[in-house]
């Protein structure tokens, strides 16, 4: 069982079927209301070389998190249906 937002943060998260490594867990989202972990936030790859920032970030639901271990976490789901776009921050 996990007590707190540290123990989640860094951890790697891997795609169970396809065996893809997804990146690390960055952020989560929570419903105020009940107090409960509705999605884990993990940025999506870089665009050229990491010059240009991410184009999109995976938001997957909490229902999608399979098992978390030590050091990973596993997710099984649609991956597509996770990715969501970056809000571009304008230069002023």
């Amino acid at each position: 069982m996990v007590n707190r937002f540290s123990e989640l943060r860094n951890k790697e998260v891997i795609h169970v079927c396809e065996g893809a490594r997804l990146g690390y867990t960055q952020d989560l989202c929570v419903d105020l209301e009940c107090g409960r972990v509705t999605a884990l936030i993990v940025p999506g790859p870089c665009k050229y070389l990491g010059l240009f920032g991410r184009e999109y970030d995976y938001v997957i639901p909490w229902a999608c998190i399979r098992r978390i271990g030590e050091d990973i976490i596993l997710a099984d789901g649609p991956t597509p249906e996770w990715r969501t776009p970056r809000k571009r921050k304008g230069l002023l």
